[in-house]
């Protein structure tokens, strides 16, 4: 056994990093054993289902363990990190020997008790697990139920016929309609995998495959019978490439799912000359006070909607389920749907509604270039009231967007082309975009979604009216 006199060693684990989050993927370290540490050190940068997010330590130290390699998805109230720190009070004991026995029925520490709720208990990797100090609880309380289940010490009969996994494990079975039952647990204390419930249903999947020469009754040579499932795996690896769904996209399609099937959709679309919006961007660009800010027709668009916004209020609402009730914003978070390489991601520009343009412009650009960077912060995403997707900078046209969860409009925007237009009873060449408004129908009837879009429209086809109206 090692003992320390002068330092104790602490562990860091994966923090929630945002609201309700249950695992993160840790994407680098930073550091190694034996780096010297600080207080407010980043040692590694994790991906969640909302964003790339760098974790500091909190404390000075001397690295001992990096408990996951890079690529690992790791449950939230885990360690994964630990570190010696140089006078401080020992918080744990020192690791125990090989044959030390799993601490089933000691009392955790204060702070220990929601950690271990939420990620639901032992990692699923084979590193030890170090003893806390701490009373034995001759009667175990609600904690160390859950630990003695995953231990499996002190369980019940009826406790122990139920497989052990955690949440996650067990939604991943249930999403791949693996029977846990049926599993041979691989983890430490007979704990079901993430592995195991893959190794479970690759199986399932090429069962087809593998019956096939199991059915067939003629009496072939023995050495031509292995020939007939020349596949292994359960698909052609040479034409198919499978990517796993995890991280933001993940999280894209479970809101995009939960959108397109709990708020009635409706989209109009409108059609208008914006000549007069594009000259303003050029004139805007050789103004003193937009220098050095990012002017687009992006920038007019998102303004333009703000003044359609406050022309309208009731569209910038939310629809209350639970207490059946239609909340009504008195501010705007304006989010901007921005295409990154770990996918769609929409961060908000907080409080838009009270930005002049170039405080907007400003933010625009923050938002763009952070997004650009992977380093949106999972604070930035949340919030959002009102939305704006622009496919035109892809050469589309228009669409017909989905609603973001818990937002009641979102404005797509099409490509700006130049087209013949009737302007002034002549057919000329004129700057044209389509716009297309999507809106939640239980919040936004006909009428009130018409408005808006129409402000829209009539605002960039006559700038002048930002002024007027705004």
């Amino acid at each position: 056994m090692t003992t320390m006199t002068d330092a104790s060693v602490r562990e860091f684990k994966m923090p929630d990093v945002g609201e309700g989050l249950t695992e993160a993927e840790i994407l680098k370290w930073y550091v190694q054993p034996g780096d010297t540490v600080t207080d407010g050190q980043v040692v590694c940068e994790v991906e969640t289902a909302k964003a790339a997010v760098e974790l500091p330590i909190p404390y000075d130290g001397v690295v001992r363990e990096l408990r996951f390699p890079e690529g690992t998805t790791v449950d939230v109230g885990t360690p994964i990190i630990t570190v010696a720190v140089a006078g401080a009070a020992a918080s744990e004991a020192p690791e125990a020997p090989a044959e030390q026995p799993a601490p089933a029925a000691e009392e955790p520490k204060p702070e220990g008790r929601q950690p271990v709720l939420v990620g639901y208990g032992v990692a699923t990797t084979s590193t030890k697990r170090r003893p806390r100090k701490g009373p034995q609880a001759d009667v175990p309380g609600p904690a160390q139920a859950i630990q003695a289940e995953l231990n499996g010490h002190g369980a019940t009969l009826a406790e122990k016929s139920r497989p052990l996994a955690k949440p996650p494990v067990r939604k991943l079975a249930k999403d791949l309609g693996v029977d846990l039952a049926s599993i041979t647990p691989s983890g430490p204390d007979g704990v079901i995998t993430r592995e195991d419930v893959h190794a479970a249903a690759a199986p399932s999947a090429a069962a087809p495959v593998t019956e096939a020469p199991a059915a067939a009754p003629a009496p072939v040579a023995p050495a031509a019978a292995p020939a007939a499932p020349a596949p292994v795996a359960s698909y052609d690896t040479a034409r198919e490439t499978r990517v796993p769904v995890k991280g933001v996209r993940k999280a894209t399609a479970q809101a995009m799912v939960g959108s397109a099937f709990t708020a009635p959709h409706v989209t109009e679309f409108v059609t208008v000359d914006v000549t007069r919006t594009m000259r303003l961007v050029e004139e805007l660009k050789q103004d003193k006070d937009m220098q050095g800010l990012r002017v687009n027709p992006l920038l007019l668009i998102a303004k333009a909607l703000l003044v359609a916004i406050k022309r309208n209020p009731e569209i910038n609402a939310s629809w209350d389920e639970a207490n059946q009730e239609i909340v009504l914003k008195h501010y705007v978070n304006l989010g901007i749907a921005a295409a990154t390489p770990r996918g769609l991601i929409v961060p908000n520009i907080k409080d838009a509604h009270d930005k002049t343009l170039p405080q907007l412009a400003e933010a625009l650009g923050e938002l763009v270039a952070t997004a650009r960077e992977g380093k949106t912060s999972p604070a930035a995403m949340q919030g959002g009231t009102v939305t704006i997707t622009n496919v035109g900078v892809f050469g589309v046209d228009t669409g017909t967007p989905l609603l973001n969860p818990g937002e009641s409009a979102i404005l797509a925007v099409g490509a700006i082309k130049l087209q013949p237009w009737v302007h002034k009873g002549k057919v000329k060449p004129r700057q044209v975009t389509t716009l297309a408004l999507s809106f939640d129908h239980r919040l936004v009837d006909g009428e009130l979604g018409s408005k808006v879009l129409a402000d829209v429209a009539a605002i960039l086809e006559q700038p002048k009216r930002l002024i007027t109206w705004g």
